[in-house]
């Protein structure tokens, strides 16, 4: 792969995508339908997806591609792919709270190798660049990338008092109870792959997903963190989280400052 080219598509897409994604947001009113899953789905989310598959597949012909909202890709089976989340946080979008994010990975032998996160609502803008290294860009976006700053996790969390990060909209008393199990000194709310984002800044220490997702709602965030220092393990065992797994459903995960010593699994 050409990472040089992969990192200028991604950033000139995702950006794209949110422009459009933003038009629709600042509307009167949307249209907004149930999937087979009875998860929500927007215009937003069918034209953004369009204009990034559209543009990947000019640039990259022979990577696979696999986007949410196209069920015709999901059944390909690669090592190598692309990984496409138009619209995730498509409730905080639906709700108006600004906490949603446009997603692209691409993943190699399971692991996501580079990715960018861009939440157009926030003007905040996630990405590896070439070499790997995750940065944040500050706004305003133009053709050309801008002021850009290396992003790095807490490299000395608390475990006296971590920030922790979780669902706005999939909270539960299963993630509460594990995230008692541990010393928080602060805890925060956040929509979509944010909370990846927020760890890779130092702003938060630990994620606990204890909820069904889908490789396109983490690969992005998870090459992020990654390219921040951090870790994104299964909840069951501790292993690393991998990609291109059947159906490309995600186990419970945790995402983490590598400094945080996690909390084994009650039996």
């Amino acid at each position: 792969m050409d990472f040089e080219k992969l990192a200028s598509a991604m950033r000139r897409l995702a950006l794209e995508a949110g422009e459009k994604i933003m038009e629709i947001y600042g509307a009167d009113d949307f249209e907004v339908r149930a999937k087979s899953d009875a998860s929500p789905v927007t215009e937003a989310d069918e034209a953004a997806d369009a204009m990034i598959s559209a543009g990947l597949l000019a640039e990259f012909p022979d990577v696979t591609l696999i986007t949410e909202e196209q069920a015709a890709t999901h059944a390909q089976n690669a090592s190598t792919f692309l990984i496409v989340d138009p619209l995730d946080g498509t409730k905080e979008f639906v709700k108006r709270r600004g906490d949603f994010t446009v997603n692209i990975a691409y993943v190699e032998n399971g692991v996501p190798l580079r990715g960018i996160v861009y939440a157009p609502a926030k003007e905040r803008l996630f990405y590896t660049t070439a070499d790997g290294r995750s940065v944040e860009e500050k706004g305003p976006f133009g053709d050309q990338p801008g002021v850009t700053s290396p992003i790095g996790v807490n490299p000395l969390p608390d475990n006296r008092g971590l920030m922790v990060v979780a669902s706005k909209s999939h909270r539960d008393e299963a993630t509460d109870q594990y995230i008692a199990r541990y010393k928080t000194r602060d805890m925060a709310s956040a929509g979509s792959s944010l909370k990846f984002c927020l760890i890779a800044t130092g702003e938060a220490d630990l994620y606990p997903r204890l909820g069904r997702t889908m490789e396109w709602d983490t690969a992005a965030g998870d090459a992020v963190l990654r390219g921040a220092g951090g870790e994104v393990v299964r909840f069951d065992d501790h292993t690393e989280l991998t990609y291109g797994k059947p159906g490309f459903e995600n186990p419970f995960f945790i995402a983490y400052a590598p400094g945080v010593l996690l909390v084994k699994q009650e039996a």
